[in-house]
Formats: C-alpha cells, structure tokens, sequence
C-alpha cells in the first residue's frame, strides 16, 4: 500500500467522520441546546421550546461558501425565489461549503436569525480561526441581498451567529466576538442591529462534570467524544439531558463511534504494513508516522501508545529516539 493510496483513503474515512458527527450535531434538539447556551435570545429558555424555532430542515453540508455560489434561484408557484443553495453537493463538488446552516426564528415568533454551526477536530494551525470565522458570517450577511431583502432594505438583514466547536482544546471555553460601538464623539444614538457574532466553544480532551455553567460542554464532549461507546453517549443523553434517543440519533451515533474507531485501526494498520514492506523491524514508527497523518497529534499518540510525549515527536520530526 502506497503512502498516496493511504493518504487518500484516510481523507475518505475522516471525511465520513466528519460527515456523521455533522448530522448528529445538526439533529434539532442537539441544536437547541446548542443556541439556549450560546445565544442572548435563548437564553433560559427549554431547548424543547426552542426547537419549534427551528425552521424546517438544517441543511447539512451543502450550501457552498463561495461568493456568487451561496445561493440558487428556485421555481415555486411558476414564478422565481431565491434560496439558499442545496444543490447535490456532486455538483460543483470540491467547494468549501458550511457545515450546517439554518434559520431560526425569534421569540416573537416573527423575527428571524441565521444560525452557522462548524464542527473543527483541532484548531487550525495554518490560518486564524477568528479571520475564517469572520468570513463567514460576512458571506452571511452579505448572500441576503436578494434572498432575504431587496435593494435598500437594510433592515430586514437577519442577525448572523455563526458558531464554531472546536475540539481537542487546552481547556474549556466559550467566547462571544461581536461589534462594539466606541461613541468618539458627541451622544447621538443610531440603530441598528447586531448582525455580526461569531461563537467560539472550546472543548478540552477531558469530558467534564455535569455543571450548569459548563453543562454544554458536557453535552458535546460525551457526543464527540472518541472514548466513550455508543451505549454510554445515548444513556448520559437520556438521564442527563433528557434528550430522548430516537432512531436517528442513535444511528448517527453509532456510525460515528464505528467510523471513529475505524479510521485508528487503519492507521495502525497501514503503519504495520508499511514496516513490513520496507523490511523494518521500527515497525511502531511507522504506525506512529500514520498516526499523525490521520490528524492525531504527538500528544494524542502518546497517550494511545502509552509513551511519552517527547519520543513520538522525536520519530515525526525525524530525530533517532530508541523507542523499544
């Protein structure tokens, strides 16, 4: 086995990952207890009560994030709308494209919100989560012009929220970024809405207690989690959460948690197969090297193996370290 063919088939099995907590996280109730903690408007709300917000279906990876492409016209009652974007995702296929999108409506009933959820393994090294996260809620906002308000009404723009989980943190957190107004000058008031808001949730490898003021973070730590098996996540969802387990739910757990342990075993596989073609006794530098390609870092992989942390990062970075 090639290390391009191993590459490719750990994108594919990471991508069905990825795929399969995406649809757990974007089942409604999951998503309300998400906003009840996140979102001003929520707050002290039941997210059973909240659900009844959310309109319609969440559309799960399919409305792309470039400009000009977010949207679709759609014939309806032989005229022409405009809507989101959900064509088959074969089509165009490679664009970036949200996570999960949705609009929910307010607590007058009548107001509306666009709620943006993405689901990131580990903080990206490569670019600013805040620069990304900024884009998007302006590729929000700015796509609402023809969908949601026409030429100069600029109060019917939806406030955006886009939330972003990210895993594998140093610690738990939970951060609001949003625009502030710094009165320079003078006292006069203008409008306006607070469109711009961006969600940080950080969740550490640890699952934590059950504590009201980080219960959420409990909730999405024991749903992601790649510890804990099926039968624990769905039991916690139910005793602690009250969130009943339907068919769904329970499908799209289990296939997170097999594709999870999955995608690990053809890395230790792969790693062994690679060492034995090459005629190498080192055979668990080469499962550690696999490892890493499939996203794990040296702490991660330490913590598996059982070794320390500054041995595996002496084989990823190319050093000699007898790790026998």
């Amino acid at each position: 086995m090639t290390e391009i063919t191993n590459a490719v088939q750990a994108a594919g099995r990471k991508a069905q990952y990825d795929e399969a907590a995406k649809r757990l996280l974007g089942q409604k109730i999951i998503l309300a207890h998400i906003l009840v903690k996140t979102v001003p408007e929520f707050k002290g709300m039941k997210p059973k009560d909240v659900v009844s917000l959310i309109e319609g279906t969440p559309m799960i990876g399919s409305v792309p994030v470039e400009p000009g492409l977010t949207n679709a016209e759609i014939e309806k009652n032989n005229g022409k709308l405009v809507g989101f974007n959900t064509e088959d995702a074969q089509i165009n296929e490679g664009l970036v494209r949200f996570d999960i999108v949705f609009y929910v409506r307010m607590r007058d009933g009548l107001s509306q919100m666009i709620i943006n959820l993405e689901a990131q393994r580990r903080k990206p090294l490569q670019y600013s989560i805040l620069n990304r996260a900024g884009f998007y809620v302006s590729r929000l906002i700015s796509s609402q012009k023809g969908r949601d308000f026409e030429k100069a009404d600029y109060d019917n723009i939806c406030p955006v929220y886009s939330i972003w989980i990210l895993m594998n943190m140093e610690e738990n957190s939970l951060t609001h970024v949003h625009l502030t107004k710094d009165q320079l000058l003078g006292s006069v008031e203008l409008p306006g809405k607070d469109m711009f808001n961006i969600i940080l949730i950080g969740l550490s490898k640890e699952i934590q207690e059950h504590e009201n003021e980080q219960e959420l973070h409990r909730l999405l730590g024991v749903l992601l989690s790649p510890v804990l098996d099926v039968k624990e996540k769905i039991g916690i969802m139910e005793k602690e959460f009250e969130i009943p387990a339907e068919d769904r739910i329970r499908r799209d757990i289990r296939e997170m948690c097999n594709l999870s342990d999955n995608i690990w075993d053809e890395a230790l596989a792969a790693g062994i197969a690679e060492g034995e073609a090459r005629g190498e006794v080192r055979g668990e530098a080469n499962i550690i090297l696999q490892m890493n390609r499939k996203g794990l870092t040296s702490k991660e992989i330490a913590e598996m193996l059982d070794r320390k942390e500054e041995e595996i990062t002496a084989i990823l970075t190319g050093k000699e370290l007898n790790l026998v």
